[in-house]
């Protein structure tokens, strides 16, 4: 499936406003209508809810505060070895929010460890960015964590380009803690896609950590798209490392910066075509034996210009849209696919 050059795409934030309604405001950005809060309220309700906001002084603004506990916090009363306390996007969220195959996305947002913040020698992630379908989406593609090897901590930076994570990047986490910082994280979905990030102190614009990698595999066997995750996702194997956490997040944004043209296919799942013929005219027949209860299709700049629920005859008239590229967006229960077609 060829994908040709696209323009700047929507820029969507996550801003705090104040106390209340906080998983609300989550939830309206994020996914409208469905849940994007991974959270250990079922197992400790008596605290309340595990996000709140807050006001900063350093900020001089209403952040976002993630709360973890040792006890009783699991992972949302599933896993009992592990606890979570994540945001997410996945593919109930809007199209623009969930990477794929040729885009390059921009992530950026702040955080703050306490100063006394206690890394692990087991995984702590405050960040993850994780596909979701094929199968390889439980292993994160990348992940920020801070964790502890003999006597030291480091922030550490992994990759994983299918099962096995090694650190591609990392620095003293000292540099991090009690204070706040600004991450930037640019990405490339692809077989040989980019990868960059970059960590900044907000109060002097230093540099505290800095990585780029101009051909790395950030894609998945057989993904339906790339999410991004924060929060805090911690082990419990070693509860004697690890203590009550506080952590602060601010200000986070998802920007699909531009589709790269490509020469090559864009993997589909195994067996399985989409949709036909891309670049299109008239027709977009839908090739896949998936039934799909609604079908999207939205501009580069974020707009719904089509939707059909239930559709039988299995074509997609588009010869009413203007020539340009276009995000289609394929919906089932168990599924949402999103991919790029060329109207000419």
């Amino acid at each position: 499936m060829f994908l040709g050059t696209a323009a700047q795409a929507q820029l969507v934030t996550l801003t705090a406003d104040g106390p209340g309604d906080t998983y609300e405001l989550i939830n309206s950005v994020l996914a409208p209508g469905y849940n994007v809060i991974e959270t250990p309220d079922c197992a400790h309700p008596e605290f309340g809810r595990h996000i709140e906001e807050v006001w900063d002084n350093d900020l001089n603004k209403y952040v976002f505060k993630f709360h973890i506990h040792v006890e009783p916090d699991n992972d949302r009363c599933i896993k009992f070895d592990r606890q979570r306390n994540e945001i997410k996007t996945y593919n109930q969220s809007p199209a623009h929010l969930i990477g794929t195959y040729g885009e390059t996305v921009t992530y950026t947002w702040k955080f703050k460890l306490d100063s006394g913040f206690k890394a692990s020698n087991k995984f702590t992630h405050i960040h993850q960015i994780k596909a979701y379908g094929g199968p390889h989406e439980s292993i994160p593609v990348f992940s920020l964590i801070p964790r502890k090897s003999g006597s030291n901590e480091k922030l550490q930076v992994m990759h994983s380009d299918s099962i096995a994570s090694v650190e591609i990047a990392s620095a003293p986490l000292s540099n991090f803690k009690g204070t706040w910082v600004e991450v930037t994280e640019t990405i490339k979905y692809a077989e040989n896609g980019t990868y960059s990030i970059s960590i900044k102190r907000v109060s002097d614009n230093s540099v505290l950590l800095s990585y780029n990698n101009p051909n790395i595999r950030t894609w998945r066997e057989d993904a339906d798209g790339i999410r991004p995750k924060w929060g805090i996702y911690r082990s419990l194997l070693s509860p004697e490392m690890i203590r009550d956490e506080q952590v602060l997040f601010a200000d986070f944004s998802i920007q699909e910066v531009t589709l790269t043209t490509l020469q090559h296919e864009l993997p589909e799942p195994a067996g399985e075509t989409l949709f036909f013929p891309n670049p299109v005219n008239d027709n977009l027949h839908l090739g896949t034996k998936q039934k799909w209860d609604t079908i999207t299709v939205i501009d580069m700049q974020g707009k719904v210009i089509m939707e059909k629920k239930n559709l039988k005859t299995g074509v997609l008239n588009v010869s009413s849209l203007k020539a340009g590229t276009y995000i289609i967006q394929l919906k089932s229960e168990k599924r949402n696919v999103s991919s790029k077609f060329i109207k000419q």
